[in-house]
C-alpha cells in the first residue's frame, strides 16, 4: 500500500479543490518545491503531481513547476493533467517523471493509451474520475456515458501500470474515500487500482489496510494533509506496521 501525497497545481502554485471546481481552490503552498521537499521530508515514497491548469487547457500549463520538483526531490513522480498526446507523454517520462496519467485521452483516444503503455511497460496509468458512476473528463468540466469499469476494461491487456480512480463527489471534500465503489472496480480487473477523493483521517488509512481492501495498491492524500487532520508520519507508521505485521 502507497499512501500518495497529492501537490496540484493551479498558477504556479499547490493548491486544493473542491469538487473539481477551479472556483474553489485553496492555496496552500505558493511554492509547489518546498512542498515536495516536505512530503520527501516525512517519509514519503512516491508523489502525486496534477497539472490542473493544463486539465482544463488539454496541454501542461505548470511545466516549469514541474519541473522544479523533479529536480528537488530524489523519489518518484506521477504526474496527470494535459498529457493527451504522444508528444508529451514522451516528453514528461524523458524529463523524469516515474510515470503519466492519462485521463481524458483514455475516453477519447483509448489507442494512444494502448500505444503508450506497451511503448513504456509500467509507466502509464490510467486516471478515471466518477460522477454518479460515469467517467468526467475534461478537467471534470463533461461528464461522458462510460463507467469507469467500461474503461477500465478497455486496458486490461495492454500493460497500464494502474487505475486511478477517484470520486469527484468526495474529492476535497474531506468525506472519507468511495470505498466501496473503489474495491467493486478492483474486484473487477486485473490492473492494480488507487483510491483517490475524500481521504480524511487515519480511520480511512485503516480502512484501506482492512481485508476486503486487499486489491487496491495505494490511496492519494490531499486536503487533510495540508490542513493537518491526517498526521503523515502516523498514517505511514500505520501503513509499515500493517505491512510487517
Amino acid at each position: 500500500m502507497i499512501l500518495f501525497p497529492a501537490i496540484d497545481l493551479k498558477d504556479g502554485q499547490a493548491v486544493r479543490l473542491q469538487q473539481g471546481d477551479m472556483a474553489c481552490a485553496t492555496v496552500f503552498n505558493r511554492d509547489p518545491t518546498a512542498q515536495a521537499q516536505m512530503f520527501e521530508r516525512q517519509g514519503f515514497e512516491y508523489l502525486h503531481l496534477v497539472d490542473l491548469d493544463g486539465a482544463f487547457a488539454g496541454k501542461p500549463m505548470n511545466a516549469q513547476a514541474v519541473e522544479r520538483i523533479l529536480t528537488a526531490v530524489k523519489i518518484p513522480v506521477q504526474l496527470g493533467g494535459g498529457i493527451r498526446d504522444r508528444a508529451t507523454i514522451e516528453a514528461w517520462l524523458g524529463k523524469g517523471v516515474a510515470r503519466v496519467i492519462i485521463g481524458t485521452a483514455a475516453v477519447r483516444d483509448p489507442e494512444l493509451v494502448r500505444e503508450a503503455a506497451r511503448a513504456h511497460p509500467g509507466r502509464v496509468a490510467v486516471g478515471l474520475d466518477a460522477r454518479d458512476g460515469k467517467v468526467a473528463v475534461e478537467g471534470w468540466a463533461e461528464t461522458s456515458e462510460l463507467s469507469a469499469l467500461d474503461i477500465a476494461r478497455r486496458f486490461e491487456d495492454v500493460g497500464v501500470a494502474a487505475i486511478v480512480y477517484t470520486d469527484v463527489a468526495r474529492d476535497g471534500m474531506l468525506k472519507g474515500l468511495n470505498l466501496d465503489a473503489t474495491i467493486a472496480l478492483a474486484n473487477e480487473i486485473a490492473t492494480p487500482v488507487i483510491a483517490s477523493g475524500g481521504l480524511a483521517s487515519l480511520n480511512d488509512v485503516r480502512a484501506l489496510l482492512a481485508p476486503r481492501a486487499r486489491k487496491l495498491t495505494g490511496a492519494i492524500a490531499g486536503r487533510a494533509l495540508y490542513d493537518g487532520r491526517l498526521d503523515a508520519v502516523a498514517a505511514l507508521d500505520l501503513i509499515r506496521s500493517a505491512q510487517t505485521a
